[in-house]
């Protein structure tokens, strides 16, 4: 008996549940009954003081007026247009202009009509009465309707939903809790905000309290049996944020975001974009401000050649460069599937720039000079290398044949057809290399500054960064998959530390040194502060909802052949000078001349194709006396 009460129940909220999407005709007529009623209400009220609100014979034809005009500017103005259980503020105010426009009318109407028959239809104060009233009752029924259906007739809410606290209480907090509150199927459960500003304290919105900030955030969420909070609160700063992250990841509560939204009225995108924070949320990394313009200058109606145009670091220079419409863009990767996938990604915006994808390996020099002598490119990205320490450990001729060797051929060329701007992407692991990717990279630095300074026409200039959070072969992507498979997480020494940037920051600061470079420099950047691997681990841990060892295991697996323990962006004896940007300076690393580089390299050349290993990596040692091998097989060459 009491399940088939249950199911009766449970019906007449299905059926209830369906008036969220009533016939606007049944909305509009339920809206016209609302004004005969209320014509009645306010005649028997005139009538008890005394007064004729409509004279008795007129009574039918002042019904029938009033009502005629009320269902004139409720179709022009559709007042019956909305939902009624989402019934909003923007609703009534849409009823009130209505109801403005209607008592003008009909009250301009009186006067005509007192001075043509020098009596009135309706007596004036008891039509602003019933303006008033059926405002009222427009509006309040709406508003009583979305409250039963909030409170009472959600069919199908789960009975142990997520629940949640938004941190804000400005019109963003209000709108992402509208998102959550009405969202089909619902996810979360709002229980209240929290914000910083002492003057909302004990105040309430949308009938939910606002706590004070004021004492830990976890102790607030845990008082109210919460599971997350929402980070909506644009006015925090980096630090207060990580600050108000870490307190809620120690006592395992889960912190949402919500990302730049372009649209606050739409419900359903906010909904959909509220999402656990991620790793790059939390670095301590201020917004770049860029010199668009002189960027612009650069790239506006120009040729722009991308070598490595399919990895993370290369497309993400072509998303950027496009936004400065170059005539042609020509993205050279020897990647078929990835530099396929980009192609795809790139049609489905309307650029007007040609797009000439080339299937290609940098070290083919017939290829290269084709590609330059055909399409004569203005701006050379060079961002092809490889660039995985204990692979390139294991195969130096590799490394030697695209790193070195391929960008010299792209310089030479860049050089022999006149490119105004060769930009080369290296890493801080040229910085006193400890394995062979990082000499590699510091031979193909030597060779394009010095190539600068013996020609002086095409402007060479290098870039040099550390680690980039979310790039092929970045730590990120693979703590989050060993996360995904239940653990354990390998770091190679406890003591580990990276510097860390985002892409698009990374790929900015490349722009923005390639145009004010003027050849010859070596930019490097603010890398912000270093990170400490295992505590980078414990937080994306953290985040995933997890607790570090006792749900997902840290595995210390020693370090591989050539790494460090930290990166360095500066040599020894190299000093840096200020640019106009704070985030880039310029390296001032001691030059050789071309001549001295062209005969080593003459040597470096020939043991890569030798495959004589040791000789090479010897070799590389004599071009790069800083390079002392770590924790690799060519140790020995160091004694």
């Amino acid at each position: 008996m009491p399940n088939k009460i249950e199911n009766i129940i449970n019906n007449l909220k299905l059926k209830l549940h369906s008036l969220d999407y009533l016939p606007r005709w049944i909305i509009l007529s339920i809206d016209i009954f609302m004004v005969f009623f209320t014509i009645m209400i306010t005649y028997l009220m005139m009538l008890r003081l005394g007064m004729y609100y409509i004279y008795p014979k007129q009574l039918y034809s002042g019904i029938f007026i009033i009502t005629a005009v009320h269902l004139l500017f409720f179709v022009l103005f559709r007042v019956y247009s909305g939902i009624i259980r989402h019934s909003s503020m923007i609703d009534g105010v849409k009823i009130f202009i209505t109801e403005a426009i209607v008592f003008s009318v009909l009250f301009v109407g009186n006067l005509f009509f007192i001075n043509a028959h020098n009596r009135h239809v309706f007596l004036n104060t008891g039509l602003l009465l019933n303006i008033i009233l059926i405002f009222s009752s427009l509006f309040v029924y709406r508003i009583i309707i979305k409250y039963i259906f909030d409170k009472y007739l959600r069919v199908n809410e789960p009975k142990n939903m997520f629940r949640v606290m938004i941190y804000g209480s400005d019109a963003n907090a209000l709108s992402v809790a509208n998102a959550i509150i009405n969202e089909t199927p619902l996810r979360y459960k709002l229980v209240g905000f929290i914000d910083s500003n002492s003057k909302n304290r004990n105040k309430r919105l949308l009938d939910l309290p606002i706590y004070q900030a004021k004492k830990k955030t976890s102790i607030l969420l845990r008082s109210q049996s919460a599971d997350a909070l929402i980070i909506s609160d644009k006015r925090l700063t980096k630090d207060e944020q990580n600050e108000l992250v870490d307190d809620l990841l120690e006592y395992n509560f889960k912190v949402l975001v919500v990302p730049e939204i372009e649209n606050w009225n739409d419900r359903t995108e906010i909904s959909k974009k509220i999402q656990s924070i991620k790793i790059e949320d939390l670095l301590d990394r201020k917004q770049i401000v860029l010199n668009n313009d002189t960027i612009k200058k650069i790239h506006l109606q120009k040729c722009v050649v991308i070598t490595g145009a399919a990895g993370s670091i290369g497309s993400e220079i072509v998303t950027q460069v496009l936004d400065y419409k170059p005539e042609k863009l020509i993205l050279l990767d020897q990647a078929e599937t990835p530099l396929h996938q980009l192609m795809l990604t790139l049609k489905e915006n309307e650029y007007q720039t040609q797009i000439i994808p080339i299937v290609g390996d940098i070290k083919d020099i017939n290829l290269i000079e084709t590609i330059f002598e055909h399409y004569k490119p203005d701006v050379v990205y060079h961002a092809a290398a490889y660039k995985h320490v204990p692979l390139m450990e294991e195969n130096p001729n590799q490394a030697i044949q695209t790193n070195v060797f391929g960008t010299k051929i792209l310089a030479d060329a860049s050089l022999k057809f006149g490119v105004t701007k060769f930009v080369m992407i290296s890493t801080d692991k040229a910085v006193n290399p400890s394995n062979v990717m990082g000499a590699s990279k510091r031979i193909a630095e030597k060779y394009v500054q010095s190539l600068f300074l013996h020609h002086k026409k095409t402007q060479f200039i290098t870039t040099r960064f550390g680690n980039v959070l979310g790039s092929n072969g970045s730590v990120v992507p693979l703590f989050t998959k060993q996360i995904q498979e239940g653990g354990p997480i390998t770091i190679t020494h406890p003591d580990i530390i990276r510097y860390f940037m985002t892409i698009p920051e990374a790929c900015q600061l490349v722009l923005e040194a390639g145009t004010m470079g003027n050849g010859g420099e070596i930019y490097i950047f603010d890398m912000g502060k270093p990170v400490k691997i295992v505590d980078l681990a414990n937080k994306m841990i953290k985040l995933a909802g997890f607790i570090p060892e006792r749900e997902i295991k840290i595995e210390f697996v020693g370090l591989r052949p050539g790494e460090k323990l930290y990166e360095e962006l500066l040599t020894d004896n190299a000093k840096t000078l200020e640019t106009h940007h704070k985030k880039i300076m310029i390296s001032s690393d001691e030059t050789e001349t071309l001549d001295q580089l062209q005969l080593k390299l003459e040597d470096l050349l020939v043991h890569s194709k030798d495959f004589d290993v040791l000789a090479l990596v010897k070799q590389m040692k004599k071009i790069v006396p800083e390079f002392k091998s770590m924790n690799s097989n060519f140790e020995q060459l160091d004694n």
